[in-house]
C-alpha cells in the first residue's frame, strides 16, 4: 500500500509527544508555503560590527532627499547608518546616560518571579529588577527622536553627521518609551517618571509640552495597574501596551485633544521591544501567551507552541524578546534567550495569512522589515547587520523540520516500508531520516538519511515513524506530500 505522509503545516509542541501525532514536533529556519516545506531566505553580511555592543533596538526611515536612513541603538551608543552602510556615532555628549547590556533580578523578599527560590532560604531585604537596555527609535519628521530606557530623556537628531543627538527641549524627563503618532505628535511614556502617564507635545512642534489653549500639548493618564512598555503607531490610533492590559488612543482635537480606551486585560506584553504593528493590527508576545489587536479588541492567538516558548525562555532575561514583521512572507518572528542562554539564541513565528506557527535557533537581537531597504537587516549580539531574505546560506545554521509519530495504517500492524516516493520541486535537494517504533515507549531507531531518487528504495519496520527532512544542498528546496511503500507484517 502507498501511505500519503501528509502533514499539516506548522509545528505543535503543547503537551505530550503523542498530543503532536501526525504534525510537525520541531523546526529550524523553515516555513510552510502553498502546501509545501521550504527553507526561509539566506542571509549574508550587510555590515560587521556596525555596533560595539549589542543592538536593542532599530529604525529605518526614508529622508526628505528620499535617501535611506537606518538607527541602532545598544546600551550605551546611539549609530545612524546610511544606505552605503557607513556608521556614524550620534550618541548624545551631554547629560545622556549610558544603560544595561544585561538584566539583573531583583532576589529580594517580594520581588523576582513567582515560584523561583528555595523555600525557607532567606532572601535579601532589598533589591530591584533591572531590564536591559532598549530603545525606543522613530522619525519626527525626516529627523530621528529616541529614548533609552534607562536614560528616559527624549533626543532628536537632525542628520547631520558633524553633530551629535541632542536633549528635546522642555520635554519631560525619566520616560519608559515614546512614540510619534499619526498625527505628528510625540508621545512620552511613563512621562516624569510617571509609569502611567502620557504626556504629548503640541502637533509638529516636539518643543512645546506645556498645555495652552494655543496648542494642543497635553497629558493623560492611564486607568491600570500596570507600567507604560511601549507604544506603536497604527492606523488611525495608537496603541499603548502596559505589563498587564492595552489601550488605544484617538486623536479628537481640542479641547481634549485625545481619548484613551482599554481595549485589553490580562494581555500585557513581555518586553519594550516585544510589539509589531503592522496593517491588519499589532501583534505581541506576552509573558504568558502571544496577543493581537485588530482595531478593536485585543485577544490571545491560540499558539501551538506555547509550552515549548514558556517553559524554555529565560524569565531573567525576557527584557531583551523583540519582535520584527517579517513582510514578504506573512510573519511575525519573535527573538528571546532560552533559559539556559543570556543572549538571545531562539525564536518564534507566526504566519498570521495561514494560521501556524514555527520555531528554531537564531541569534538576532534587533531587526527591521524590508521597505526603506531591499531586504530585511537583522543584528546579532556581536554588532553585526545582515540583510535576510537573501540567498540560500544560513551560516553555521541548518534548515529542517522533523514530525511526531505517524501511525502506520492502524498502528495495530508492524509495517514493512520498502519505498519512499519523494514530492520535490527539484529531484535531490532534500534528505529524508526516519526514526521507527515498534511500541510508543520504546527507543527509537533511525534509518537513514537518504539522498532522494524516484522512487528511493529504503527498508525498515515499525508500527509508528517520524521523519525529519532536512536540505541535502544549499537550495531553495520544495517538499511536498512525500509517500512510503509498506507492507503489512504481523502484530508482533
Amino acid at each position: 500500500m502507498l501511505i500519503p505522509l501528509q502533514i499539516p503545516p506548522g509545528v505543535y509542541k503543547n503537551g505530550t509527544d503523542f498530543e503532536s501525532s501526525n504534525r510537525w514536533l520541531d523546526s529550524n529556519l523553515v516555513r510552510w508555503q502553498d502546501g509545501s516545506l521550504r527553507p526561509v531566505g539566506g542571509w549574508d553580511t550587510r555590515k560587521a560590527s556596525a555596533a560595539a555592543s549589542v543592538p536593542r533596538g532599530m529604525h529605518a526611515w526614508v529622508d526628505n532627499s528620499d535617501g535611506s536612513a537606518l538607527a541602532l541603538g545598544t546600551h550605551n551608543k546611539l549609530y545612524y547608518i546610511n544606505a552605503s552602510s557607513t556608521v556614524t556615532d550620534i550618541t548624545p555628549t551631554s547629560g545622556f546616560t549610558a544603560g544595561d547590556v544585561n538584566a539583573t533580578l531583583n532576589v529580594a523578599y517580594g520581588g523576582g518571579f513567582w515560584n523561583n527560590g528555595i523555600y525557607g532560604i532567606t532572601r535579601p531585604s532589598s533589591g530591584v529588577y533591572q531590564e536591559a537596555t532598549t530603545w525606543a527609535l522613530d522619525n519626527f519628521g525626516q529627523n530621528l527622536v529616541a529614548c533609552s530606557s534607562k536614560d528616559g530623556k527624549l533626543w532628536e537628531w537632525t542628520l547631520n553627521v558633524n553633530n551629535k543627538a541632542a536633549a528635546i527641549a522642555n520635554a519631560p524627563t525619566s520616560n519608559l518609551s515614546m512614540v510619534v503618532t499619526e498625527e505628528r505628535f510625540i508621545f512620552a511614556l511613563g512621562a516624569g517618571g510617571n509609569p502611567r502617564k502620557v504626556q504629548w507635545c503640541d502637533s509638529e512642534a516636539n518643543t512645546v509640552w506645556s498645555p495652552a489653549a494655543t496648542n494642543e500639548a497635553g497629558d493623560f493618564e492611564l486607568v491600570t495597574s500596570g507600567q507604560i512598555m511601549c507604544g506603536l503607531r497604527m492606523r488611525g490610533s495608537t496603541l499603548i501596551l502596559t505589563d498587564t492590559d492595552a489601550h488605544q488612543a484617538r486623536y479628537s482635537g481640542a479641547p481634549f485633544v485625545y481619548g484613551f480606551e482599554r481595549v485589553g486585560t490580562a494581555c500585557g506584553v513581555a518586553s519594550r521591544k516585544a510589539a509589531v504593528a503592522i496593517d491588519q493590527g499589532a501583534f505581541w508576545m506576552g509573558n504568558n501567551g502571544f496577543f493581537m489587536f485588530d482595531g478593536s479588541v485585543a485577544t490571545e492567538l491560540q499558539c501551538d507552541v506555547h509550552d515549548l516558548v514558556f517553559t524554555n525562555i529565560s524569565n531573567s532575561q525576557i527584557s531583551k524578546a523583540t519582535a520584527v514583521h517579517n513582510s514578504q512572507h506573512s510573519e511575525i518572528w519573535w527573538f528571546y534567550t532560552s533559559e539556559n542562554s543570556t543572549e538571545n539564541d531562539r525564536y518564534v513565528t507566526y504566519d498570521y495569512k495561514e494560521g501556524h506557527w514555527a520555531v528554531g535557533e537564531l541569534d538576532r537581537t534587533a531587526a527591521v522589515d524590508r521597505g526603506v531597504f531591499d531586504n530585511p537587516i537583522w543584528a546579532d549580539a556581536s554588532g553585526n547587520l545582515y540583510n535576510h531574505e537573501y540567498g540560500v546560506a544560513h551560516g553555521t545554521y541548518k534548515p529542517y523540520a522533523e514530525s511526531g509519530s505517524i501511525s502506520l495504517g492502524n498502528g495495530d500492524q508492524i509495517m514493512k516500508v520498502t519505498k519512499l516516493i519523494p514530492d520535490e520541486l527539484n529531484q535531490g535537494d532534500v534528505k529524508v531520516t526516519f526514526k521507527t517504533r515498534f511500541n510508543p515507549n520504546d527507543t527509537e531507531t533511525s534509518h537513514g538519511s537518504f539522498s532522494l531518487s524516484n522512487p528511493t528504495s529504503v527498508r525498515f519496520s515499525g508500527r509508528q515513524i517520524r521523519i525529519r527532512v532536512e536540505g541535502e544542498k544549499l537550495a531553495d528546496w520544495r517538499s511536498g506530500v512525500m509517500r512510503i511503500e509498506a507492507n503489512a507484517g504481523g502484530k508482533r
